[in-house]
């Protein structure tokens, strides 16, 4: 997960690149802290969905198999 401090400066290079340009090293930082964010995103969003069940307004479980095997599976780990 990123910390405060480099969120604040993914959101400032961020920023400063729409506003105005940004030299080589602070565009390879943004880059850098970029990728970070979104595999820490993909990450936290696929174990969110890993643990969610489904349920139909008749009150069934409705969970894709595809889930209910990974949930299994994380059972036994």
């Amino acid at each position: 997960m990123l910390e405060k401090e480099q969120l604040d400066r993914l959101n400032e290079l961020a920023k400063k690149k729409r506003d105005q340009k940004i030299n080589k090293d602070e565009l390879e930082e943004l880059t850098k802290l970029r990728k970070e964010f979104l595999t820490n995103f993909r990450n936290s969003f696929k174990k969110q969905i890993e643990q969610t069940k489904v349920i139909d307004p008749e009150g069934n479980d409705v969970t894709p198999e595809k889930i209910k095997e990974i949930q299994e599976k994380n059972k036994h780990l």
